[in-house]
């Protein structure tokens, strides 16, 4: 019995800190990240994407310039839009625009982050350390959690 409740307590304070961790928001600046992450990856894909919601509480515009991570080559912000009945996707080269008193969601089929020539696919159940830079606030870490293939905001994060 007590090899069993010291098994289930262990669970349980593993469970209530990756719980913790990923509920918290990252802020700097007049910038609040959250609900940061990204997707596991197939083995061999080179590419994977990464998500969040960027709130800019300020009274400034700001701009996401340039984002990395150790796990990838290179990391872009890009864009995917329907373009007539055709899915376009493009590097945002100047970056994404986090406009004063708005929040801007990186999602599937929209604004994201793309992990360029990933080394080792991200497995569910990771985290991905990611630099975002932004034009105004500056530099800041943030580690995104890796959800299923199919994650999206609502089943990557324990609330």
């Amino acid at each position: 019995m007590l090899k069993q409740t010291s098994a289930l307590a262990a669970f349980g304070l593993a469970f209530l800190s990756s719980s913790l961790a990923s509920a918290d928001d990252v802020k700097i600046g007049n910038l609040t990240i959250s609900a940061p992450y990204v997707r596991a990856m197939v083995p061999g894909a080179p590419v994977g994407g990464g998500y969040m919601t960027i709130t800019n509480t300020g009274s400034t515009d700001d701009r996401l310039v340039a984002a990395s991570s150790p796990r990838a080559a290179t990391v872009q912000i890009h864009e995917m839009k329907m373009a007539k009945d055709v899915m376009i996707m493009r590097e945002l080269a100047g970056g994404l625009p986090i406009s004063a008193g708005q929040t801007v969601e990186l999602k599937p089929g929209g604004y994201h982050l793309m992990f360029m020539k990933v080394a080792e696919p991200f497995l569910q159940g990771q985290a991905v350390k990611v630099t975002l830079k932004f034009e105004k606030a500056g530099s800041v870490d943030v580690d995104f959690p890796v959800g299923s293939i199919a994650a999206n905001r609502e089943t990557s994060h324990v609330k």
